[in-house]
């Protein structure tokens, strides 16, 4: 499952990321690794962006960013 196909309301656990180069890093850079817990917030009307919650602060993703984050 990826982190797109979440539902509202859900914390689920980083179990890896997909994609390669300076997208995987700004990905980590923003503190999504594996293990970490991220809490979907809200999604926006058309699905894109995603609200979530890591490691204390909001953070929004674009639907392609999150296709990239496998999650359990």
């Amino acid at each position: 499952m990826t982190l797109k196909q979440v539902p509202c309301g859900k914390t689920v656990k980083v179990r890896k990321l997909n994609g390669e180069g300076p997208v995987k890093r700004r990905i980590m850079d923003m503190g999504i690794t594996k293990g970490v817990e991220v809490f979907v917030r809200k999604v926006a009307p058309l699905g894109d962006p995603v609200e979530v919650t890591v490691r204390g602060y909001e953070l929004s993703l674009r639907k392609a960013d999150a296709e990239m984050i496998e999650v359990e």
